[in-house]
């Protein structure tokens, strides 16, 4: 099962395995990781469960990646900087949110704790 994001002095697990479907049962909208096909509900919740961390915790990792491109992106050393209106428009954030967004972003690029997590965008 897949474990919380650590912090930074810990190391990082790597969350359960989120096997590739077939193109075919991906598009049947019944079919979500051969959920479907589990019938013992002891072995579902668990392999449910499995599914809800790892996709949680790719969820984090993928904002982390986001707060550090924000933050790439928003550096004034660039010539071509954008802003936080800019970046707010490409990720589909609000202007406010991207702000956190770049600050979050330096944080993680200093390497601060992350303790510090940007907030919902809605």
């Amino acid at each position: 099962m897949a474990e919380p994001t650590p912090r930074r002095n810990e190391p990082r697990l790597r969350p359960a395995p989120l096997l590739f479907e077939p193109a075919e049962a991906a598009g049947d909208p019944e079919h979500f990781f051969d959920l479907e096909s589990i019938e013992d509900p002891r072995a579902l919740l668990s392999r449910a469960t499995e599914l809800t961390q790892a996709f949680r915790a790719a969820a984090d990792r993928a904002v982390e990646f986001q707060a550090i491109a924000a933050a790439q992106l928003a550096d004034p050393r660039r010539f071509d900087r954008l802003t936080p209106a800019d970046i707010a428009e490409r990720a589909e954030w609000t202007e406010d949110y991207a702000k956190k967004m770049v600050e979050f972003g330096r944080d993680l690029m200093r390497g601060e704790p992350e303790g510090r997590t940007p907030a919902d965008p809605l």
